[in-house]
């Protein structure tokens, strides 16, 4: 959900939001949007071998994306929750945060983060990627950013600020295009490696497609995402009260707009 984060852009200082989406992780792997295939490929191509790290799993929706591509995907997840969904699907998961993480040796051809990075320090982060990573070796992250329909975004934000008008987010956010909220993410990523060094310089690309969501759909999706995660069962069932009846309204569902927004860089050889 593209609202914006509070305390100054950086969600990472808020592990009680990061740490809350295994309150129900089997709903947040069926509902979560997958990862454009153009995207996947593209980093994929740019890898150096089939080794995969992905940051911040979650359930492994990611993860799976590169799998199918070929590639061997190890995990690091902060909450066992979600770690647990992933390992039932087959994927190789570290319960850890990745700053705490141990790489025990272990290298690898591509570290990914998945709308994951925000939750991770990035100047840890990428001193902990520049230590795991093959001189050679990538490094993508990237986030889908929402672009609700104007009425949808209008109404969804007016829901939520009457339901929850103590929320840290900014709802109003929802009315605007979100990608351009994302640049913040993408350039605070783009200076931690810098910071670290040891790294070429940032590219930065975006992905744009479409998905339509039943209203059905979207009201499962909604209860995953960081605004709504802790919020008690009564609050929660008005926002998707209100909602629902807006989508009703529009005839029972909407197409989205996505923009996947990139940031990479490549470990420099060592000397």
């Amino acid at each position: 959900m593209p609202t914006s984060w509070p305390s100054e852009n950086e969600p990472h200082r808020h592990r009680q939001v990061a740490e809350s989406f295994g309150t129900d992780a089997d709903r947040y792997d069926r509902a979560r949007p997958r990862y454009p295939d153009a995207l996947i490929e593209r980093i994929v191509a740019a890898s150096p071998g089939p080794d995969v790290l992905d940051v911040g799993c979650g359930t492994g929706i990611a993860a799976r994306q590169f799998q199918a591509a070929g590639c061997r995907v190890l995990g690091v997840e902060p909450d066992a929750r979600m770690a647990e969904v992933a390992r039932r699907q087959g994927l190789e998961v570290d319960v850890a945060t990745f700053e705490d993480w141990d790489p025990a040796g272990r290298s690898f051809d591509t570290a990914i983060a998945a709308t994951a990075w925000h939750w991770v320090d990035p100047v840890a982060g990428a001193a902990k990627a520049a230590q795991a990573l093959r001189p050679g070796g990538r490094f993508a992250a990237f986030w889908n950013a929402f672009e609700f329909p104007p009425a949808l975004g209008e109404v969804t934000a007016e829901v939520c600020r009457r339901v929850i008008p103590d929320s840290p987010f900014d709802f109003q956010a929802l009315a605007k295009s979100s990608v351009d909220g994302y640049q913040p993410l993408l350039d605070k990523t783009a200076d931690g490696f810098r910071e670290v060094g040891g790294f070429g310089r940032p590219e930065q690309w975006r992905h744009h497609w479409e998905w339509f969501y039943t209203r059905d759909a979207w009201l499962d999706q909604m209860p995953t995402t960081g605004a709504f995660t802790r919020l008690p069962p009564d609050q929660l069932a008005e926002v998707l009260e209100g909602v629902g009846a807006a989508l009703d309204e529009m005839g029972g569902g909407f197409t989205m707009r996505y923009a996947t927004a990139m940031v990479a860089v490549t470990r420099t050889p060592t000397t």
